[in-house]
This record gives C-alpha cells, sequence and structure tokens, in this order.
C-alpha cells in the first residue's frame, strides 16, 4: 500500500530514535523503531551502546502482547541473521505484528532483502521507501564501510573569515565563540573516533573529548596519523590511553618507543604513508569504526580532500580576520586549474552565537 501522512509522522518519530545512537553504537548502525497501534505509540526503541539490544528489540519489549496487530515503523531493514541474539525479523513475526513499514534497506549481505523476504514470508504486510533519503544520511556511515570499506569523513573546520586556524605564532583559543565550540562538542558525541594531524597534538596537546554535562561518556576514539612517532608519553591523549584506546598511525619503527606507547595503552599501526587515507580508511573500517571527525590541522584536511574523502564538511567561521601570515585551515593542494579544485555542495548554513555554520557534502 502506499505511504500515508501517518507513516510518514511515526517514521520522523523512529528517524529521532535513531539518532540517539550516533557515535555510540559501532560497527552496527544506529536504528529507531516504533510500535504503533489504533495511532498511539505502544513501544520506542533504538540501538543501544555497543550496538546491541537492537531497536526493534527495545521497542516489542516495550510494547509486549499490545505488539500483536501493530504496525512497526523502522528505519532501517530489521537483520535475517543469527548474532549475539536473534533476527530481528523474526522477532517481529513472532510478536504478531500485522505490518512492518521500513525506511531503506540494509546493504549487510548477511540482509540485503532477507529481512524484508522473512516478514513477508509470514504474512506481515511490509511497506519500504519511507522517509528513505533521511535514514540513509543517517547510517551513510555504515553504508560506506559495508560497501566500501571505510567510514564517513566529516571535516570539521574553525575559521577566521580569511580561512585561518591559527595565528603565525600558533595562537587559537579562541577564534569562534562559545556557541560554536559547544556545537562541535556535539558533534564529537555523535562520531565514533576524531582524527588530527601529530602537529595538532605538539601545538595544543588536547584532550580531544566530549566535555558537555551528561555526554562525557560519549567522547570519541582519538586517531592521530603520526608518521614519524612525535607522540610523548606526557600527552594527554597517551596519559588517558588506558580508557580512551588511541590509534596512532605511523611510518617509522621505533621498537623502544613502540613498546611503551603500547604499554600505556595505544593501538599503533604501521602504514608506509600515513598521507594515504584510503589506507587509513580501511584500517578503521576493519576496527568496526563508521564515523570519523576530522579535526585538522591543515595538511590533513588537505590530505582528505585529494583523496575525496572529504564526505561532510562543517565549517565554522567566525568574524575575524588573522592575516596572510596566519596558518590555513587547508594546506597546498597543489591544483593546476579550478576544474581540478574539491567540489562540495552546501546544504545549509545558519548562524551560531556570532559566527556561521555552513554545511557541505561532497558533490556527485
Amino acid at each position: 500500500m502506499a505511504s500515508t501522512v501517518t507513516d510518514h509522522k511515526f517514521m520522523k518519530v523512529a528517524l529521532g530514535l535513531a539518532r540517539r545512537g550516533l557515535g555510540n553504537v559501532a560497527p552496527n548502525p544506529a536504528v529507531g523503531c516504533v510500535i504503533v497501534k489504533d495511532g498511539q505509540i505502544l513501544g520506542r526503541g533504538w540501538t543501544q551502546p555497543g550496538g546491541r539490544p537492537h531497536a526493534e528489540t527495545e521497542a516489542l519489549a516495550q510494547a509486549g502482547k499490545n505488539a500483536r496487530g501493530a504496525d512497526a515503523y523502522v528505519t532501517l531493514e530489521p537483520c535475517a541473521h543469527t548474532g549475539q541474539t536473534g533476527p530481528c525479523a523474526e522477532a517481529l513475526v513472532a510478536s504478531g505484528v500485522a505490518r512492518c513499514v521500513i525506511a531503506t534497506g540494509d546493504p549487510d549481505p548477511r540482509v540485503a532483502g532477507q529481512g524484508i523476504k522473512i516478514l513477508r514470508a509470514s504474512g506481515v504486510l511490509v511497506d519500504t521507501g519511507v522517509c528513505e533519503e533521511e535514514a540513509k544520511a543517517i547510517n551513510v556511515g555504515f553504508f560506506l564501510k559495508t560497501t566500501e570499506r571505510r567510514p564517513l569523513f566529516t571535516l570539521k573546520l574553525a575559521t577566521s573569515l580569511d580561512g585561518k586556524i591559527a595565528l603565525a605564532n600558533g595562537e587559537s583559543k579562541w577564534i569562534t565563540g562559545p556557541e560554536a565550540r559547544t556545537l562541535g562538542h556535539k558533534m564529537r558525541a555523535t562520531h565514533d573516533a576524531i582524527l588530527v594531524g601529530i602537529n595538532t597534538v605538539l601545538a595544543d596537546n588536547p584532550s580531544l573529548d566530549c566535555r558537555l554535562p551528561g555526554l562525557e561518556n560519549r567522547s570519541p576514539v582519538p586517531i592521530i596519523l603520526d608518521s614519524q612517532l612525535r607522540l610523548q608519553t606526557d600527552h594527554r591523549l597517551v596519559q588517558a590511553a588506558s580508557s580512551r584506546k588511541p590509534i596512532v598511525f605511523h611510518t617509522i619503527k621505533d621498537a623502544e618507543k613502540e613498546s611503551v606507547l603500547t604499554e600505556l595503552g595505544v593501538e599503533l599501526v604501521h602504514l608506509a604513508n600515513t598521507r594515504d587515507v584510503k589506507a587509513v580508511g580501511k584500517e578503521l573500517a576493519s576496527r568496526g569504526l563508521t564515523r570519523i571527525l576530522v579535526e585538522g590541522g591543515g595538511q590533513v584536511h588537505a590530505s582528505f580532500l585529494q583523496a575525496g574523502f572529504a564526505d561532510r564538511v562543517e565549517h565554522f567561521m567566525a568574524g575575524k580576520v588573522l592575516g596572510g601570515d596566519g596558518k590555513p585551515a587547508i594546506a597546498e593542494l597543489g591544483l593546476a586549474s579550478l576544474d581540478g579544485a574539491p567540489h562540495l555542495t552546501r546544504v545549509a548554513i545558519r548562524p551560531i552565537g556570532k559566527d556561521i555554520l555552513a554545511s557541505y557534502i561532497k558533490a556527485e
């Protein structure tokens, strides 16, 4: 049957629930589910930390026996394989739901239409494609991990009007205002990991955590591109390594230093070239990471743009001018023509305090 205004209404609720899991459910997708009967929501669920329990399990548990004859709204095709729990498609069938409305399919080969097949074979009416694009946007990182063996990369820039991230002497606190910084921390909470270059670590000794009240446990995994292994044991990221489990990509081999960092809890990954972001992405996907926030510096941003791996760009811009001697947000790209420049499509622009946030996606 064709989708209705009511279907869109309840799927929007499910999508809102799905977003609660972003940055907290890898390697699984962030899914939302609501169970509805006679216009009333009987159960709500979203993917829980670490990827399980799944959204459908949570919503069905709330609905209980009242799920029989109800409609289930799910943002992603219910799973059809047995992992640590049974298939969600079979759980929906067992609950007695009469209809299942699914926003988008799951490209995971273990699902890929099999969840829908299980439901229909058991007599459950299935409708698909309700709010599909919105659902795909939520789980694009999971889809990329599944189909391209790499995560979603979001570049976050905080610059002056003339595209600088620091003065010539390195001073950068603070270019943007408190509202922009708060939103930046919210972005951290919705990503699995946060990636920087070693120059950022040496200049700022950052914690790369989420410091918003109530979201402290949502700090992403720190990732550092450090070809010469210049990371020191007194850096904050190393001091917190036992709990944060940072991942450091390096090129040189230094057995003694590698041993010290490893004992402190740092995961070291040797690469032939740490600017090979395709190789970096493959390693991160193999660890189940789906959403990476890239926070610089200029050379790191340039590497991702050159490789075509800047899937999204969130650009905070302050009403300040730092001048030609300031440090650029993006290092040299070596362009020979404008046609060769990375192209982005702006999808939103809005004021954030005294600053502006412009959001972009990679142009097709």
